[in-house]
């Protein structure tokens, strides 16, 4: 199978991630209000674990390969500063979409440094994929949960247009492959300030959610999605 086939496959199945945690959130069968909080809440701190995963083991690692210090601080303060920045206009214009708007924002540059990455470290490619695929599970959750709730879309309305949304993961993919894959820099660059934005939106908008009062559980969701990651690790770099 050429390179190209396998990253259309690997970046559609990431994408159709987010389908499945739309469909997982339109089950409205939990009748106990204490359970769906508590389930709600532990998500979202598994959604926060796999994201820290993510750029605790590959992205960042990966991106400072190829940059000096002032640009790997450079670049990562901007990511940062260009989350905060759509955050805030989000807050003024008051849309309800905040976390579809934050899945989009850090899967589409994560899959772009995934195809650039596949020529240069295959593995690397794929546990980045598979770090992928797992937070978008519980990201579009939270997301279908959110416009459920603040829009009158009807429920296989949202699935159909995750559905759609997840073509975005082979077109940035093979965009990154085909156009960036012999520019290191620019790959490290675009880890790095996924990273920096990615760490904003955890702690600005994932973390208060993932607390629940009185109630300890949810916090355990972060420990198993970051202890997923690290064994996505070693069994693609065995130690």
């Amino acid at each position: 199978m050429s390179d190209w086939i396998e990253i259309f496959v690997l970046t559609f199945v990431a994408g159709l991630a987010m389908v499945i945690g739309a469909v997982l959130a339109s089950i409205e069968h939990i009748r106990n209000d204490w359970l769906e909080n508590e389930l709600r809440h532990t998500v979202i701190a598994f959604g926060g674990g796999i994201l820290i995963s993510a750029v605790a083991l590959v992205l960042i690692p990966e991106g400072m390969q190829n940059l000096p210090l002032f640009f790997v601080a450079l670049v990562f303060g901007l990511g940062g500063l260009f989350f905060m920045g759509m955050n805030i206009i989000l807050t003024l214009m008051k849309k309800k979409i905040s976390q579809l708007i934050a899945m989009l924002l850090d899967f589409i540059p994560e899959v772009v440094a995934l195809g650039a990455l596949y020529l240069l470290d295959k593995r690397y490619a794929m546990l980045l994929g598979f770090l992928i695929v797992l937070q978008n599970i519980p990201e579009g959750f939270n997301a279908y949960r959110e416009l459920r709730n603040t829009t009158q879309y009807k429920r296989w309305t949202i699935v159909c247009a995750f559905l759609a949304m997840s073509f975005l993961g082979p077109i940035a993919g093979l965009s990154g492959y085909f156009f960036l894959s012999r520019s290191p820099s620019i790959i490290s660059g675009i880890m790095l300030f996924a990273s920096g934005g990615i760490l904003y939106l955890i702690f600005q908008d994932i973390a208060p959610q993932a607390k629940l009062k009185h109630h300890w559980a949810p916090a355990l969701g972060a420990v198993a999605g970051f202890l997923l990651g690290m064994i996505g690790k070693m069994l693609i770099f065995p130690l």
